[in-house]
């Protein structure tokens, strides 16, 4: 089963790899070829970069609030992270750039907080879900609470953790082109460009490219998921 899935991803980004090489080839995107690869860069840089450090963060929140101690404080702690939803990401940025300047570094740290909360929330709600009479039975043979965290707590939330991270990142790649506003570069300078230029290729070749890697790095997180899940824990595996 893994490896169909390996294969049928290989097909996938070779089919869509063509794809690409075919836009910059037969249509008007191809004037801006150096443009976008260079761009692209840039792009994967900023989103690969916050998107670690929202992982790392949203783990280890989730984690932390679904421990007893914080039993009581967790759910309003969570409406505290839902309520950042209501935050207009533009805001978000502005907010970053005010603190940080311009440049790179506000860029990941606006996407990093815009993209924090589905890893959050599917952590704490996957870690909450895990059936009590697992964590009996864990307790039973003699493990302590740590080790029900790392060996039976976090494996069985995985999958709805990998849920959120796949949210997370593709919000993440859809939000990295306002960035270019706060001179974070990117495949934004592109889009705003041709809108401000009334230059439809241009604005397309960035938009279309930016369509094109979120849904490769949606079909990479899957493939990733499968790795790192165990097979009786996934209900999409047989």
């Amino acid at each position: 089963m893994k490896m169909n899935k390996y294969f049928s991803f290989l097909i996938f980004s070779l089919s869509l790899f063509i794809a690409f090489l075919a836009l910059l080839e037969y249509t008007s995107m191809g004037e801006y070829e150096e443009d976008i690869l260079y761009l692209l860069n840039e792009h994967i840089i900023m989103v690969v970069t916050s998107s670690s450090f929202a992982i790392i963060f949203g783990i280890f929140f989730g984690v932390l609030l679904s421990r007893p101690i914080l039993s009581k404080q967790a759910e309003n702690i969570m409406q505290l992270f839902n309520m950042s939803v209501t935050i207009p990401t533009l805001a978000i940025l502005a907010l970053s750039m005010s603190f940080l300047g311009i440049g790179f570094l506000p860029a990941v740290v606006g996407l990093f907080i815009a993209t924090l909360l589905p890893i959050i929330k599917n952590t704490f709600v996957g870690i909450n879900a895990v059936s009590p009479s697992i964590i009996e039975a864990a307790h039973g043979m003699g493990m302590n609470s740590f080790q029900i965290l790392l060996k039976v707590e976090i494996p069985n939330a995985l999958y709805v953790i990998f849920a959120g991270i796949k949210t997370a990142v593709a919000i993440n790649i859809g939000t990295a082109p306002l960035v270019f506003l706060i001179g974070g570069g990117g495949l934004g300078e592109l889009i705003f460009s041709g809108i401000d230029l009334d230059i439809m290729p241009m604005l397309l070749a960035g938009a279309i490219t930016t369509g094109m890697t979120a849904i490769f790095a949606d079909k990479l997180v899957s493939v990733l998921s499968t790795i790192f899940i165990s097979r009786g824990v996934s209900p999409t595996e047989d």
